[in-house]
């Protein structure tokens, strides 16, 4: 491997690069980062997906030549043997987190990356221990001769390291620009490099000195105590002056007042005089150490040499890491030499593993659409999928065998009908969808920028007056100095606020949403948000993705989700905000073309009354039966009134549950979203339950066949399959229990506005209308046409009919499907197309 013996001359042969990976502190990190991933079979793998990318990119940008891996085990420590309150201040550690530091492990097995831990030691001991092998030339390197002998020798001259931490407590390690730390800032993303001249540079002194730092403020996320009362300002005096712990208390004790003469105060002198101890204490807690009974081997071959696929492409899709398997083939393709091949045409994916076969590029685009979409009916966990996920699941090695595999299964599942009716005709109206685009107004998004922009300005400056200081409204940190600790704000008794991975209060828009009306300044938080992301993903941004006709062209994805919904991006039209006056303006500048109207079709009150025809519940069916609002009328069922005496308060919390129970909404999300106690939430349950007594048992039937079988069913039959009903972990398990109890409603929805686009479509060919009615948009519900002014009123009527027609053939229980037309000359001002 060309490595040079102790004692040869540095520079002899290239120096080659040892990643050390702090991998416990990854984790923690990302898992506090990202979001609560779960695989299908309901797995937590957040945190395995943010140390994944993190190692793909470290592979990308430093191009290692070995690649190791540090662990803590759950065994304590020597610091916990001399401090029992070390660490104590940490909760228990989440099961989810638990699960995922063990299966982390399966990551660095795929890679072939060795793993370094001892009992009684923490990872960053690893670390350190490593490096000082490495430092004193004590590393032993295996060089293997041409007959694949395997001799060992110490050795370290050659090698350089870089750390790649999660946390501050490595830099401690770095040795001018031989050993270096790459560390994570904020999340997985945000990172920063430090070697010697960078430590200085931050703190004033060298990486040497760190633990004497933290011996003396101490670090509370570990339960360091240093000396109470002294904190980073003075710390950084002391040991920028006098050096070491030791030596700063040398000089305090023979020369006193230089202690005093470098800015001391006497009531700092007298708390630094009293707390050598702790200081000291502090200190060796906060040291790593390097003399653990590990070994450091460097392997004859370098990471790159025994690098293999196949093993890390497996990991992934057990994870369902899709978008890193196809990282995968990049990193293959540099390593390996394969650029432009396929993997089963290098010959390093196993049978289980099969991808598409050589002649993979010749498959029609047609072809392809249909292949993925039918993988997606026949298993909705694989959204957005990809020929190479038909082959994968498929197991085919011809694009005819995959057809024939998948046409199986939806025979077996009951699904073909779903597909062939509704999902195959779909393909070319989605398509033309995007072709047709919306066109847009961009000077009224120049005025509106401007108008936004003078706004956001002024609540700026209000923010500030509030405030008392100028500061980064943008910055999470700022802000919450600003709000919990400057201003002391705090949310309503009763009410918790979740906190970041560092233990801060957290500033996100749903905790700030908690405390909403208790401080002006929330309220002014709030709305300077919506500003500013309407401002950067809308108003500024559409006018640049306008074609040459100011045509805004959307992608949407069929099979873009798991309830069977449509999606939308680049842009996403679907996030459009509606429930507030600043974003409803955004839909103002979508347009029709001249001599054309925009006209939008959707259900009234669809998921309800797909309840109502699910449960069979004869009082929802009754009130839907009327005509009455559904709101007002289960309120005056709950409240036992008059549908006359029915308040707007009660129709709200009416409204609340109503739409709460579609979701699985429990006791205490209902509390939040009525404003009101527990108990009155939990009576106002029961009463609803008691009232609705077939939605209550049809909801928990769903959600024991769903735990039987697996999946749910909509009344089109399409699947949507749950594996996290069978989770070991309770978050897991109740998160697929909410969604389950929604699957078939949601999804039917979805079925039945699918179907609506295909029905209405017929019906535009059918009458001749394909250049006067051409569909543009569907967003969640809504269907949005541009038609021909003319033919407005026409098209309203024949369009409504045909949307109200289609559950005739299944079984309704004479609840009505009701839909609505509007029409205007842009997408927010519609006014409702009357048909005598």
């Amino acid at each position: 491997m060309g490595m040079t013996k102790k004692g040869s001359k540095t520079g002899a042969s290239k120096k080659q690069l040892v990643v050390l990976l702090d991998s416990h502190a990854i984790i923690h990190r990302a898992y506090h980062a990202l979001p609560d991933f779960a695989s299908s079979k309901g797995i937590p793998t957040g945190a395995i997906y943010g140390l994944s990318t993190m190692l793909m990119g470290i592979i990308d940008k430093f191009n290692p030549d070995y690649v190791i891996a540090c662990y803590d085990l759950p065994q304590p420590t020597h610091r916990h043997e001399a401090y029992d309150a070390y660490k104590a201040g940490r909760k228990k550690a989440d099961e989810a987190l638990v699960s995922q530091l063990i299966s982390s492990r399966g990551l660095f097995e795929a890679f072939n990356i060795p793993m370094y831990d001892k009992p009684g030691f923490e990872a960053d001991d690893m670390l350190g221990t490593i490096v000082e092998q490495i430092l004193k030339n004590k590393a032993i390197c295996e060089t293997a001769d041409e007959k694949g002998k395997i001799t060992k020798s110490e050795c370290g001259d050659n090698l350089d390291v870089m750390i790649a931490s999660g946390d501050m407590d490595t830099l401690q390690l770095i040795h001018n620009d031989k050993v270096k730390v790459f560390t994570l800032k904020k999340g997985i993303k945000d990172t920063v490099i430090y070697n010697e001249e960078a430590v200085r540079e931050r703190f004033g002194f060298g990486p040497e000195l760190l633990p004497d730092y933290k011996g003396l403020r101490g670090d509370p996320s570990d339960n360091i105590i240093g000396i109470a009362g002294i904190g980073e300002k003075t710390a950084t005096i002391l040991i920028s002056k006098f050096g070491t712990i030791e030596e700063i208390y040398k000089v305090l004790k023979k020369s006193p007042e230089k202690i005093k003469e470098a800015g001391i105060t006497e009531r700092v002198f007298e708390l630094l005089k009293n707390g050598e101890e702790e200081a000291i204490f502090s200190k060796m807690l906060a040291t790593i150490r390097r003399d653990a009974p590990v070994q450091f081997m460097v392997p004859a071959k370098t990471w790159r040499e025994t690098f293999d696929p196949v093993p890390i492409d497996r990991f992934f899709r057990e994870m369902e890491f899709r978008s890193l398997s196809a990282r995968l083939k990049q990193v293959a393709d540099r390593i390996l030499g394969t650029k432009g091949l396929g993997f089963a045409e290098t010959g390093y994916i196993d049978s289980d593993m099969v991808k598409a076969p050589a002649n993979f590029g010749a498959i029609s685009p047609e072809k392809s659409k249909e292949l993925t979409i039918m993988l997606w009916v026949v298993n909705s966990n694989v959204s957005y999928p990809t020929m190479e996920d038909v082959f994968s699941y498929t197991g085919a090695t011809s694009v005819e065998q995959a057809e024939q595999v998948l046409r199986r299964k939806l025979v077996e599942n009951n699904l073909e009908q779903l597909y062939e009716q509704v999902e195959k005709p779909l393909i070319p109206i989605v398509d033309q969808m995007e072709k047709n685009g919306v066109k847009i107004d961009k000077d009224f998004f120049k005025k509106l920028s401007e108008k936004y922009h003078i706004e956001l300005e002024k609540l700026g400056k209000s923010i500030w007056k509030e405030a008392g200081v100028e500061f980064n409204i943008a910055s999470p940190k700022q802000l919450g100095e600003i709000l919990f600790d400057k201003m002391g704000l705090v949310p309503e008794s009763g009410v918790r606020m979740k906190k970041t991975a560092g233990g801060a209060r957290s500033t996100k828009e749903s905790e700030l949403e908690k405390m909403r009306g208790s401080h002006p300044i929330i309220d002014m938080i709030l709305q300077h948000r919506e500003l500013s992301k309407l401002l950067s993903t809308y108003i500024d941004t559409l006018p640049t993705m306008a074609d040459e006709k100011d045509r805004i062209h959307s992608t949407f994805h069929q099979a873009g989700t798991t309830t069977g919904r449509i999606a939308s991006n680049d842009p996403n039209l679907q996030n459009i905000p509606i429930k507030t006056e600043l974003g409803r303006q955004v839909r103002h500048g979508f347009v029709a073309e001249k001599g054309y109207k925009l006209m939008s079709f959707d259900y009234s009150q669809i998921e309800l009354r797909i309840a109502a025809i699910l449960s069979k519940d004869q009082k929802m069916i009754d009130i839907f039966k009327k005509g009455t609002d559904i709101h007002t009328g289960v309120a005056a069922e709950v409240f036992k009134v008059s549908e006359k005496e029915v308040t707007k308060e009660m129709r709200r919390q009416a409204k609340v549950i109503n739409f709460g129970i579609l979701f699985g909404m429990g006791v205490n999300a209902l509390k939040m979203n009525l404003g009101s106690t527990r108990a009155e939430a939990q009576e106002f349950l029961n009463r609803y339950f008691e009232t609705f007594q077939e939605l209550a048992v049809y909801l928990e039937r769903v959600k024991i066949e769903a735990k039987r079988d697996g999946y749910t069913t909509t009344m089109f039959g399409r699947r949507r399959y749950f594996e996290g009903l069978k989770s070991a972990l309770p978050f897991i398990r109740a998160a697929a229990e909410r969604m389950a109890i929604n699957a078939p409603i949601q999804g039917t929805e979805a079925d039945l506005v699918k179907i609506a686009m295909v029905c209405v479509y017929d019906l535009i060919i059918k009458r001749g209308w394909k250049s006067e009615v051409k569909l543009l948009m569907q967003v969640h519900d809504e269907l949005v046409y541009e038609v021909k002014e003319s033919l407005v009123p026409i098209v309203a009527e024949e369009v409504r009919r045909v949307m109200e027609s289609i559950m005739t053939k299944q079984q309704t229980f004479d609840v009505p499907i009701v839909s609505s037309a509007n029409a205007g000359d842009n997408w927010g001002e519609m006014e409702e197309v009357k048909i005598d």
